[in-house]
């Protein structure tokens, strides 16, 4: 049975997308507009493909992300999902990650586990930070080690931050390299995000029909498609990611419509509840 790893936020967050910003414009555009906030997310299984062995597929995903710029941006996530077979067995998978990231100094801290039937099977944790033209990945779990990658490659809160400003001014293609710390630790993707016409409405506190809508009033909002490639790949003919998205995102990083493609089966997320939390603004 597969078993879904690395997923980010994905941060992500639901997560992202491109080019190389300087502390002081990341500084800014965090402070202009992303805000904290609690979303809960309802995932069921949108199709699966003959020879997957996926019969069904249920879970929910939770996502927290709160700071400001001047104090640093955490990002709590847990993704929970049960598989079952055709034969009805079942698995369990349960990611859960939490990472800091501080725009004054390009750092990131990261740590994550992954959880099979309760089974601790795989944990990674280290730090990020740049250097003189790169950035040093200083690795504690799996095991000690550290390695170099391109001082241009983004953290999740910084590709979340250029994926708002592009579709701001009216771009609809951006590409960029990510270093989100998942899986062991090791992998930097390259990144494609396709941004799609912007409309106005107000921000639900959640994808039912009849929802609520919260205090954010007339958001501005961009369908966008991210999808992921692993450079280490050899592959023959048109590259193919290893996995994409496709959500709603709002100008203040929240995201709805979630859809997660990993090319032999797909999820589709629907917002359960949205809290919005205290906003901490910058003293100086």
């Amino acid at each position: 049975m597969q078993r879904v790893t690395g997923f980010v936020l994905a941060r992500s967050a639901v997560l992202c997308v491109a080019g190389l910003v300087s502390l002081g414009s990341v500084g800014q555009a965090l402070a202009a507009g992303l805000v904290p906030h609690r979303a809960i997310y309802d995932m069921e299984l949108d199709r699966a493909a003959d020879g997957t062995g996926i019969s069904a597929l249920n879970g929910r995903m939770v996502y927290e992300f709160s700071g400001s710029a001047c104090e640093g941006y955490s990002v709590s996530f847990r993704f929970v999902t049960e598989f079952q077979d055709v034969s009805g067995a079942s698995q369990v998978t349960d990611l859960r990650s939490s990472s800091f990231e501080n725009p004054k100094d390009a750092s990131f801290q990261f740590l994550s586990k992954t959880y099979v039937d309760q089974k601790l099977v795989e944990k990674t944790r280290g730090t990020a930070r740049q250097g003189d033209g790169a950035k040093t990945v200083e690795l504690q779990e799996p095991g000690e080690r550290a390695l170099t990658i391109s001082g241009e490659t983004l953290y999740p809160t910084e590709h979340l931050n250029k994926i708002i400003n592009a579709a701001r001014t009216g771009k609809s293609f951006l590409a960029a390299d990510v270093y989100d710390g998942s899986e062991t630790g090791d992998k930097v993707y390259a990144t494609t995000a396709v941004i799609g016409p912007s409309r106005t409405e107000d921000v639900p506190l959640s994808d039912e029909p009849s929802a609520d809508v919260s205090r954010l009033k007339q958001a501005e909002a961009w369908p966008v498609t991210i999808a992921y490639f692993d450079p280490a790949q050899d592959q023959e003919g048109e590259e193919m990611p290893v996995y994409q998205m496709t959500f709603l995102l709002y100008d203040n990083g929240i995201s709805r419509q979630l859809k997660m493609d990993y090319g032999q089966f797909s999820l589709r997320g629907k917002l359960r509840q949205l809290e919005l939390q205290e906003e901490t603004g910058c003293t100086n």
